[in-house]
């Protein structure tokens, strides 16, 4: 997943000594841009992206690549937002998925003129008839139309 916005704080380090050796966990926070900005914490493990997130200066717009993790502890349930990268938004090079800010349209190519249209074919004969074939369940919407689905 991907977010975008200025980052506004680095968190402090902790570490530890695990069985397999010594750990480093850290964190920052960016906030969102538009018109209800909001405030996102991630965590980093590992020195190489502590330096990504060092390496930034504050109040710097960023892209973060990030993986969301819950897990269950006593009946609650715990969410953390783990970064595996974190770079300087570049306005034009890459456009995060989810932002507040408002991206360019991309320049359309100019359409091809439109072919006459074709009259269809009638059939010289009926069609034999196929075998039967189990049909795949419909998931046709309430609001019509075939699906419900964004894609």
């Amino acid at each position: 997943m991907e977010i975008s916005g200025r980052l506004i704080k680095i968190l402090q380090e902790v570490r530890g000594e695990s069985q397999r050796g010594p750990w480093v966990r850290g964190g920052f926070v960016i906030e969102t841009d538009g018109e209800y900005p909001r405030q996102v914490a991630f965590t980093t493990f590992g020195e190489d992206r502590l330096a990504m997130v060092k390496s930034i200066p504050l109040n710097t717009p960023v892209v973060v690549n990030f993986n969301p993790e819950s897990r269950e502890y006593e009946g609650r349930w715990y969410t953390d937002l783990r970064c595996s990268r974190i770079q300087n938004y570049v306005p034009g090079q890459m456009p995060p998925a989810a932002t507040g800010y408002a991206w360019p349209a991309a320049p359309q190519a100019p359409a091809a003129p439109a072919a006459a249209p074709v009259p269809p074919q009638q059939p010289a004969s009926p069609p034999a008839a196929a075998p039967a074939q189990p049909q795949a369940p419909s998931f046709a919407s309430p609001l019509g139309g075939e699906d419900d689905l964004p894609f």
